[in-house]
């Protein structure tokens, strides 16, 4: 049996309370614009789509010694050269280049990774889709991934321009290319859960 957690009312969250507050690796707890933000466990599709993407990547990225990927949990603290930071993020996966990688302290992440990816859950759409990619785009994510398992689709953003730009979407049975990773072939294929698949051949 779990053991329910007394959220304290706060008008605004900094890190600090975050910290004090969350036990040590714990999904489910960001802090959005001073908003402390809870959300379910993730369900066992979403954990599949994002086990089988974290595979492709990580091979290619320690392959080619291109940085790191890390899945969540892991606190992006995207505001992390402010005094009391108010933007603390646990995204289903990033990447940070080899170049960048002094942002990634023992604890946690200070500052925007170069990707972010998200896989959309059912208490997550709106703010993976609005909030989120206006949120990375301001802190200088440069590489946006929304992924939605049920309707077995990936779509890539670029986020470094003036308005977040759509550069690519797929779905099904795609080979996806991404930019940032010249050379990678991601087999959506491989990435759906097993129990969809016969969805690909309908």
């Amino acid at each position: 049996m779990g053991v329910e957690m007394a959220i304290p009312k706060k008008e605004r969250w900094t890190y600090a309370d975050y910290a004090a507050f969350t036990p040590p690796d714990t999904v489910g707890f960001e802090v959005i614009r001073g908003e402390l933000i809870v959300a379910p466990a993730p369900k066992p599709k979403h954990q599949w789509v994002s086990g089988e993407l974290f595979s492709q990547i990580r091979a290619f990225v320690m392959q080619h010694d291109l940085g790191r990927i890390f899945l969540a949990p892991l606190d992006v603290i995207l505001d992390a050269n402010q005094l009391n930071p108010v933007n603390i993020v646990q995204p289903d996966l990033l990447f940070i280049s080899k170049a960048r990688l002094n942002i990634v302290t023992d604890t946690h992440v200070k500052g925007a990774p170069d990707l972010m990816v998200e896989i959309l859950s059912d208490s997550s759409t709106r703010r993976d889709r609005v909030q989120k990619m206006n949120l990375y785009a301001e802190y200088g994510v440069t590489d946006y991934w929304i992924v939605d398992a049920d309707a077995q689709t990936l779509e890539a953003f670029h986020l470094s321009e003036d308005v977040p730009r759509l550069a690519a979407t797929h779905s099904e049975g795609d080979v996806f290319r991404p930019e940032m990773f010249k050379g990678l072939d991601i087999q959506l294929a491989d990435v759906w859960y097993p129990e969809d698949q016969g969805d690909l051949e309908k």
